[in-house]
């Protein structure tokens, strides 16, 4: 009877979520940007917060952070739009428009050639403004001051979003003392799959559902064929094929909000067009952040297990922080359910509804916030915050959008074994 109980009160969660969440092709008009995906700058706008049940303050935090904006991570974009840009030039092949886009390339060229996969400025703003509305929002945590405990991976865009974030945290309020750490010995819980781990460990792999249906979506994205007369008189002659090049001045636009060169490639491409061919893109990001999920248990029991050590008094910290890549939050957003994204739908049209790839931004963060209530006795609560939104995880949600520590506890750990 207690399970029946307790399968009702998670859907009811889950039909909940949905029911307050915004569609997501309504959303798009509302930002085309969100299109970018897991190229799309964190929102630096602050998001309304459920007031905790009467008698219950927060005392700890958990968090995992992706790096902040970067230029692109791949040097290859830059030195195959350089050859191109150049030949074409030389061939007189450029459109002028296509030309005007020449002239600012090869003006920020050095620039770029010399930035790959590092932190743009931009993304260091977006860590201070994170740690600063975690601050705000939660002063009752680090109003005292006292210890914090941050790691990164080994990538310096990891290592300077710590910087930034830990910075900020500490202007806030000077009490607070934090020690960073980027190391081998702690990669397993904030980059598990990093072959550097000395934990290292294969999981097991699947595929998404809706891949067997993959077939039954329409897709009409023409952007590419649209592009290239924009830029070029003809492609004959010219470095790469046609399908490429455009993928790659796609890849570029999308990119270039986070290194300050908005405006780059003139009317080239527009983000509503980027926008109307967002949920074909989707699908092959939901594809890519499913199939590793497991991967990422490690993360989750370091969340855990370093929750248990505070409440059970082996440590006084008042946050754990962890900063890292998509490419461990997003599968890890997909194994822990957040807003419905373990869902596994077999209609590829019903994907949009479980997950949307702008959740994995530059600077998109997890935030878990414990509660507790001077009465004795008490339920420790928590909730979930994604990007900075209060969000729903598959556990029974009369309290929504707090839910009970010994519920998550015994829920995830459940889980993580039932793979392991």
């Amino acid at each position: 009877m207690k399970q029946i109980i307790y399968l009702l009160l998670l859907w009811t969660t889950t039909l909940t979520s949905w029911a307050q969440g915004v569609p997501a092709l309504e959303q798009l008009k509302a930002d085309p940007r969100k299109a970018y995906g897991t190229d799309y700058p964190y929102p630096m706008k602050p998001a309304a917060m459920t007031k905790a049940p009467k008698g219950y303050k927060p005392f700890y935090i958990s968090h995992y952070g992706r790096h902040g904006s970067r230029y692109y991570w791949n040097d290859l974009l830059y030195r195959n739009l350089d050859s191109l840009l150049t030949k074409a030039h030389a061939m007189n092949l450029l459109t002028p428009e296509g030309e005007a886009f020449r002239i600012k390339f090869m003006a920020a060229k050095q620039e770029l050639a010399t930035s790959v996969s590092e932190l743009s400025d931009l993304g260091w703003e977006q860590h201070q403004y994170i740690a600063r509305t975690m601050y705000e929002n939660f002063e009752e945590v680090f109003k005292q001051g006292g210890d914090v405990f941050a790691v990164s991976s080994l990538t310096g865009r990891c290592v300077l979003s710590m910087a930034s974030f830990c910075q900020e945290l500490t202007q806030c309020n000077p009490k607070i003392e934090i020690r960073e750490q980027s190391s081998r010995k702690t990669l397993d819980g904030v980059k598990p799959d990093d072959r550097q781990n000395p934990y290292y460990r294969k999981f097991p792999k699947s595929r998404p559902r809706f891949e067997q249906n993959r077939q039954q979506f329409q897709n009409n994205d023409d952007l590419r064929q649209k592009i290239i007369p924009r830029v070029f008189v003809s492609t004959e002659g010219l470095p790469g094929n046609p399908y490429l090049i455009a993928n790659d001045l796609i890849n570029l636009y999308t990119s270039l909000p986070s290194i300050g060169h908005e405006g780059m490639m003139g009317n080239i491409i527009t983000d509503e067009e980027i926008a109307a061919r967002w949920e074909w893109e989707n699908l092959g990001t939901y594809t890519w952040v499913f199939e590793p999920r497991y991967d990422m248990i490690p993360i989750l029991r370091d969340f855990i297990q370093k929750a248990d050590d505070v409440l059970n008094g082996s440590t006084q910290r008042l946050a754990d922080l962890r900063f890292g890549h998509d490419t461990c939050l997003g599968p890890l957003t997909v194994l822990m359910g957040i807003n419905g994204a373990d869902i596994d739908p077999e209609d590829p049209y019903e994907v949009k509804n479980c997950y949307q790839n702008w959740q994995t931004c530059k600077a998109s963060n997890l935030q878990l916030i414990f509660y507790r209530s001077k009465k004795q006795g008490q339920d420790i609560l928590l909730k979930c915050l994604l990007n900075g939104s209060e969000a729903s995880l598959p556990l029974p949600g009369d309290l929504y959008p707090y839910y009970r520590w010994e519920d998550f506890k015994k829920f995830y750990t459940d889980r993580c074994n039932s793979i392991e």
